[in-house]
């Protein structure tokens, strides 16, 4: 089914598309041949991205610098998309996670989760979901969530908080929005290799030891398998589908919730020592962002 021109005449906006999974699948969705619309907070990484995808592709990509926490700044970035024609398809995939000890939350740790993917999420999902609506357009969403929606998971509430709010957006809105043509599915990942997830989410060799070794498959994903997922759930093939939330993590979240519970394990020196790996990572984006 992944024929060249199955995205042919289409635009798809893939929010954090410059980075991970995001750029993933927006390289699948150019190879297919749609026109890609990417957005995220760092301007020099999106146009990198775009620059890199079209030589690779050969196909048309628009790169948004946008804070997606911000709903005036989303109205405005989709007011911008459509003076040049109205978007066919949206994947929320901006996100952002860290583990860490909920005791050891502050209200801004918390929020700075929450408002990226679950206000962030809304806010676009509104954005464009209200357009097609006045259009009288059909559309397709694809949220990227995790296997935490159902279980929960220790050490990541912020972010299994926020995943469980975005499926049941997509759950309500999939019968909202299904008798007006829009389509919401979401995708569930497990480990995938992208600098966020190994430098957050498995900062030490000895947490990325025990992620895998829980893996039944033991190894993680490869980003084509995500990608090609996306494309399936975006395309006119899966018409039919919509309201889902599917799992791609070589069976994860069936062999334990969430995958963090075993870190109850950690000493009080293990947890500094993560929380200083992540603080590092964290001070190095902050440079970046500022440079």
């Amino acid at each position: 089914m992944f024929r060249s021109d199955l995205f042919k005449g289409k635009r798809i906006l893939v929010t954090g598309g410059g980075t991970g999974l995001g750029k993933a699948m927006a390289r699948r969705f150019m190879e297919l041949g749609a026109e890609l619309h990417i957005c995220g907070r760092r301007e020099g990484v999106l146009k990198e991205t775009a620059a890199e995808l079209a030589a690779e592709t050969g196909g048309r990509i628009h790169t948004h610098p946008c804070d997606i926490r911000v709903a005036g700044a989303v109205d405005e970035m989709i007011t911008e998309i459509w003076q040049h024609g109205p978007l066919d398809g949206l994947v929320n995939n901006a996100a952002g996670n860290f583990i860490a000890r909920t005791e050891d939350l502050s209200p801004r740790g918390f929020d700075a989760i929450a408002n990226i993917v679950l206000h962030g999420s809304f806010y676009v999902t509104q954005a464009v979901g209200k357009r097609w609506i006045a259009g009288k357009r059909g559309g397709s969403i694809i949220s990227i969530v995790t296997t935490w929606v159902w279980t929960g998971s220790a050490f990541v509430v912020p972010s299994a908080m926020s995943k469980a709010g975005i499926a049941a957006m997509t759950q309500s809105l999939a019968v909202e929005w299904g008798p007006k043509g829009i389509r919401l599915n979401a995708i569930a990942p497990g480990p995938f290799p992208t600098e966020g997830m190994t430098k957050r989410l498995a900062p030490t060799e000895e947490l990325e030891r025990r992620m895998i070794g829980a893996i039944p498959m033991r190894r993680v994903g490869k980003l084509p398998e995500l990608a090609n997922l996306a494309a399936y759930l975006m395309s006119e093939e899966a018409g039919y589908i919509t309201g889902e939330v599917i799992a791609i993590d070589g069976g994860q979240w069936l062999n334990g919730a969430g995958g963090f519970g075993a870190l109850t394990e950690l000493t009080d020196s293990d947890w500094q020592d993560i929380r200083a790996a992540i603080e590092a990572t964290n001070a190095r984006d902050k440079a970046q962002r500022t440079v």
